[in-house]
C-alpha cells in the first residue's frame, strides 16, 4: 500500500469518528430527536429549525457584554415563587401545542416594538412591557394606562371581570409564556411580578428567562414583521 493511500484511509477513518453515527456534515438538529418544529405565525405555518452555516456570528445588537446596571441586571434563575422558568426546548414544545390548536396559550414577546423589527421567536405576540407594566407605586400613571392594561387583560390574556367588578376572574386566564432580550433584560419579569401582584395564577406564567439572545445564540428561527 502507497504512502498516499494509506493517509486517504486516516483521513476517512478520522472523519467517520468526528461524526455521531448516521451524521452529515451539514446536519443541525435542534436536539438528538428534534430535526425541526412547525409552529404558527400571525396566520401562517413557520418551520423552526437550526441553521446550517458553521460559520455564523450573533447579531450585532446581541455581542455588547456591559450594558450597565441598572437597568441591565442579571436576573435570577428564579423569578418568582411558582412560576416556572423555562429553555428553548420547552418553549418549542409550547409553540408546538399553540400550532396544534391549544388556544388557552400565548408566547408573549415582552419588548418594544423597535426591537421586535430586528426579530422574533416565531409563533409569539408582542405585547411591548409599558402596556403592562405598572409604576413603583402599584399603578398607572394614567387613567388611559390603566383602561389599555385592562383591554389587554380581557381581550388577549382570557381574563375576565368579577361579576361584581371588584377584581378579577382568572378561571379561563391563558398559560403565558414571557420573554424579552435575555438574562440581562427586565422586562418580561417586570411584567411577571405585576401579573402576579393583580392576582394571575403562578401555575399560568412561565418565564423564558434566556430570551432572544439565547434563542439566536444556537441558530433557531426568527422572524421579522
Amino acid at each position: 500500500m502507497t504512502q498516499r493511500a494509506t493517509s486517504k484511509i486516516l483521513l476517512a477513518l478520522v472523519a467517520a469518528f468526528a461524526l455521531p453515527l448516521g451524521a452529515s456534515a451539514t446536519e443541525n438538529k435542534i436536539a438528538r430527536n428534534l430535526e425541526s418544529v412547525e409552529v404558527m405565525h400571525d396566520g401562517k405555518p413557520v418551520t423552526v429549525y437550526r441553521g446550517h452555516d458553521r460559520d455564523a456570528k450573533l447579531p450585532e445588537i446581541f455581542q455588547k457584554t456591559d450594558r450597565g446596571c441598572p437597568p441591565f441586571c442579571v436576573q435570577p434563575i428564579i423569578i418568582a415563587d411558582g412560576v416556572e422558568t423555562i429553555g428553548e426546548l420547552e418553549l418549542l414544545g409550547y409553540l408546538k401545542r399553540m400550532a396544534q390548536g391549544e388556544d388557552d396559550l400565548m408566547v408573549i414577546d415582552s419588548r418594544t416594538p423597535d426591537w421586535v423589527m430586528r426579530g422574533t421567536i416565531p409563533g409569539s405576540v408582542n405585547i411591548p412591557w409599558n402596556k403592562i407594566n405598572r409604576e413603583t407605586a402599584g399603578t398607572f400613571e394614567t387613567p388611559s394606562e390603566a383602561d389599555s392594561f385592562h383591554h389587554i387583560l380581557e381581550d388577549e390574556l382570557g381574563v375576565d371581570k368579577k361579576p361584581d367588578g371588584a377584581g378579577w376572574d382568572f378561571s379561563r386566564a391563558k398559560t403565558l409564556v414571557l420573554f424579552c432580550n435575555g438574562i440581562w433584560c427586565p422586562q418580561s419579569s417586570m411584567n411577571i411580578h405585576t401579573l402576579i401582584g393583580i392576582g394571575y395564577p403562578v401555575h399560568k406564567l412561565k418565564w423564558y428567562r434566556g430570551g432572544m439572545q439565547d434563542w439566536v445564540s444556537v441558530g433557531l428561527t426568527i422572524v421579522k414583521p
